[in-house]
């Protein structure tokens, strides 16, 4: 065993694990963190890891050999080659000094590994004051029913081939947000379904694919979706529509819980807290 979980479990201010991303917080032990440094050089996908379901390989891999395990705290590097490559250092602790370290081994790895892009990731408890960066947070589908939504949402294969032509430009349009990604995801019958609202017979929002899948506790867990409404249509309630008719399906479909991230104060950051999520903490970003 690397990991002493008597050290590492105290620096776990946010539920957060390099290459996995935000996890159940009862899902958080030691074995997790021993997994990514089992496949840490072989490019394949934990059994839980949610971006299995796109196929191919793991691009994210930890950089074992450079991992800093104390007491005070724990510095993990990753390494990703798509584009122009990124590392980062994901630095969990309390001293202060955590920061500068990580930043100090970021930038000796991005030239080492001769990539573009160097990050320092820190994770920051629900307690913090000034909250920045992405709010994790958590959607318990056991507190209670979610509703069916009143509106025009259904999975974009159920509405009129017109209406589903409309798709491409949308998703083209909304390309920043993920949704050219999907899109060719959907046209290569690789993902679940994709809910979509439309008006006057064009596709203005969407949200997917809708997928439940096993955790690391074989909970089974909604998997995140893309989501994105037309600039031109918002203020309009789309996106709550949307978010409620989604909410419906994992429930529906056996999901016992969602964990989202949403930047801090953006506007899928005010829908979800405005419908009641339970916050697990934050995650906050720099370019070293």
């Amino acid at each position: 065993m690397y990991f002493r979980w008597d050290w590492l479990r105290p620096q776990l201010t946010a539920p957060i694990v390099p290459t996995l991303g935000p996890i159940h917080p009862d899902a958080l032990t030691v074995d997790i963190f021993e997994d990514i440094l089992r496949v840490a050089d072989t490019g394949d996908f934990l059994p839980y890891d949610k971006d299995r379901r796109w196929g191919g390989e793991k691009d994210e891999r930890v950089l074992r050999d450079d991992v800093v395990h104390q007491r005070e705290h724990t510095l993990i590097p990753t390494l990703m080659r798509h584009g122009r490559g990124t590392v980062k250092v994901f630095a969990y602790g309390f001293p202060d000094s955590v920061t500068e370290e990580a930043t100090e081994l970021v930038a000796k790895l991005a030239a080492r590994h001769d990539v573009v892009n160097a990050r320092v990731v820190r994770p920051l408890g629900p307690e913090t004051t000034h909250p920045r960066g992405t709010r994790i947070q958590l959607k318990d589908f056991a507190t209670g029913p979610c509703p069916t939504t009143d509106g025009p949402v259904r999975p974009v294969t159920d509405w009129p081939t017109a209406v589903q032509e409309t798709f491409a430009p949308f998703a083209e349009a909304m390309a920043g947000e993920g949704l050219a990604f999907l899109h060719t995801r959907m046209q290569a019958g690789r993902c679940g379904p994709v809910l979509v609202a439309a008006i006057a017979d064009r596709i203005v929002g969407a949200i997917g694919p809708m997928e439940v899948r096993p955790d690391a506790t074989d909970r089974p867990q909604l998997m995140p979706q893309y989501f994105a409404v037309l600039p031109e249509v918002r203020g309009r309630g789309l996106g709550r529509v949307l978010w409620r008719a989604a909410m419906h399906w994992g429930q529906s479909h056996g999901a016992a819980y969602q964990l989202l991230q949403t930047e801090v104060d953006g506007p899928s950051d005010r829908l979800c807290q405005s419908e009641g999520l339970a916050y697990l903490g934050f995650t906050h970003t720099t370019s070293a």
